[in-house]
């Protein structure tokens, strides 16, 4: 298989504005996800729609693509930086893995795990899941949780804990039942990332506020693979002060904004 790691790094955000360029431990942020991804993928690329995260990756050595900023998703922003990059350099890709830029401690093992989905031809979407443990994380609103079916496709995911457990107390739903989150890496063919970057918004979509429900409610079919690897993503300052807190790193600098 031929695999483009992309990863999707916007300046703009309404919790941590320019946060690929926040520095930990003297490295900015896009550069960790960049060294870490490298340690798997031959080819990477980081799709952005700021002249200076594209002027540090360059620093580095890294490669960066311009894409529009009115590019409402990841998922859409991928798909254009796929395009060119197979223009520019002459190659086709079988596989496109969106990575999340806002990793910055992502394990490679991961990565690893998500091209092995697809070792069955028929996979269309892959994507990573894992056991919660922690009850405050089953209720958290901002850790999307999945069901899957037996085959471990993904059935439905939501901001709500979900199975809901009949005649249970929430408190002792994790003893009664194994809960899944989602970890936000998604694998895809490339001619299905091109054919789901071209859908509109649908109704569950909307509700949650989860683009993944486009493509299930479209008929994609998103199988998972289950990792027991720990991934911390950073949505706000608050978030790089629990990753501190874990010992992961020793200091960070925030960009000038």
């Amino acid at each position: 298989m031929n695999i483009l790691g992309i990863i999707p790094a916007r300046f703009q955000s309404s919790r941590f504005p320019g946060k690929p360029l926040v520095k930990i431990d003297g490295k900015t942020m896009i550069h960790r996800v960049w060294e870490q991804s490298s340690k798997v993928l031959n080819h990477i690329v980081v799709a952005t729609d700021d002249e200076g995260i594209k002027k540090e990756v360059e620093s580095f050595g890294g490669i960066a693509l311009m894409t529009d900023s009115k590019h409402k998703t990841g998922t859409d922003r991928c798909a254009e930086a796929l395009l060119s990059y197979q223009k520019t350099h002459s190659v086709n890709f079988d596989i496109v893995l969106n990575i999340q830029g806002d990793e910055p401690f992502i394990d490679p093992e991961q990565i690893r795990q998500l091209i092995a989905v697809f070792q069955e031809d028929t996979i269309q979407i892959g994507t990573l899941v894992k056991v919660i443990k922690d009850q405050e994380e089953l209720m958290d609103p901002n850790q999307p949780k999945v069901v899957l079916d037996k085959y471990q496709s993904a059935l439905y995911f939501s901001r709500s804990p979900i199975p809901y457990i009949q005649n249970e107390k929430q408190g002792n739903w994790l003893e009664k039942h194994d809960f899944f989150k989602h970890v936000g890496m998604y694998g895809y063919k490339s001619n299905i990332l091109l054919e789901i970057s071209k859908l509109k918004k649908t109704i569950l979509e909307q509700a949650e506020s989860l683009e993944q429900l486009r493509w299930l409610e479209s008929g994609y079919e998103i199988h998972t693979a289950v990792t027991d690897i720990d991934s911390f993503s950073v949505d706000n300052i608050q978030d790089l002060e629990k990753i501190k807190e874990k010992g992961l790193f020793m200091n960070y600098e925030l960009p000038s904004i």
